[in-house]
């Protein structure tokens, strides 16, 4: 009975939980959260003393007692216990802080996950408040960590999650550009254990990305042989549309259609396209729970 009352008092919400950051639309209301997918916890402990924008800030910057976590890794579960805590600050957060909301909870999660880590992102949201849980899957490519990672094997200069990231937003790029950019970029020398401060060009930048994004349009060419001969006659006239974050990087559009002969689009708001796609999927729950009933009676 009071699940039902809490429930009538709760908006149902729609998650897009992703490594880098998260976003929630709440029902007939629109995005009302967008921060990032960060925790800070008491070191040593799963103690939550920040998370969100706030959690953020501490990157990198944080007394020894205190580490600032990103609880998702490569799009999946690292850490259950934060990532539960994180939902709960948000479902309360959107809540207006009402700590017995209990809403209706659409997540849209990485394709490719196990049913171990579905069942776990459902038990999350259920632990953090959700009545009902729903997944649905979408794709995601760890860009920012390729950056780090090429850093290490050029230069042997560590930089963090947050300098990858601005490094990629500046300059990076899918497509040759007629005029190549730089950056100035800090870290610490992996030899030396000093800091250290070089140039790196969108050209290397383009280097570094090339293995995720390959990754990413042999991905596109594979689903396009798997699709019905309708929708691809569709697709010949109204092309891809691209959403997320990687929509927004340079030249993307342009190397996925010539790569695939089809038209590229690049979503209104990029950025925002996955939570709206939750929000959409909200009012046809009904569905949902239709597909979610045949899937277990599959397995």
């Amino acid at each position: 009975m009071f699940n039902g009352l809490f429930g009538w008092l709760s908006s149902d919400i729609g998650i897009d939980l992703g490594t880098a950051n998260t976003l929630v639309y709440v029902k007939d209301q629109g995005i009302v959260l967008r921060e990032p997918s960060v925790v800070a916890v008491q070191a040593g402990t799963n103690r939550v003393l920040a998370v969100g924008d706030e959690a953020k800030r501490m990157l990198g910057r944080t007394p020894a007692n205190i580490v600032a976590v990103r609880p998702l890794k490569d799009g999946v579960i690292a850490d259950f216990e934060v990532t539960e805590a994180m939902l709960r600050h948000f479902i309360t957060k959107v809540h207006n802080r009402r700590v017995k909301a209990r809403p209706r909870v659409v997540i849209a999660v990485p394709s490719g996950i196990t049913e171990v880590e579905k069942r776990a992102v459902r038990e999350s949201a259920t632990h953090a408040g959700a009545r009902e849980v729903y997944l649905i899957e979408e794709p995601m490519a760890e860009l920012d960590e390729a950056i780090v990672q090429y850093m290490k094997r050029a230069y042997n200069l560590m930089v963090g999650e947050r300098t990858a990231e601005e490094i990629k937003i500046k300059i990076g790029s899918a497509y040759p550009s007629e005029k190549e950019t730089s950056v100035e970029v800090k870290g610490r020398d992996l030899v030396a254990g000093l800091p250290k401060t070089l140039m790196i060009t969108s050209q290397e930048v383009r280097e570094a990305l090339l293995e995720p994004i390959s990754t990413i349009v042999d991905s596109v060419r594979i689903t396009l042989e798997r699709c019905p001969p309708e929708l691809s006659a569709d697709l010949v006239d109204r092309g891809l549309v691209l959403a997320g974050g990687g929509a927004l990087l340079r030249g993307f559009d342009k190397l996925l259609s010539e790569e695939t002969g089809l038209p590229v689009h690049v979503a209104e708001d990029p950025l925002s396209a996955v939570a709206e796609g939750t929000g959409k999927c909200l009012n046809e729950l009904k569905f949902l729970r239709q597909v979610a009933s045949a899937d277990r009676q599959w397995r």
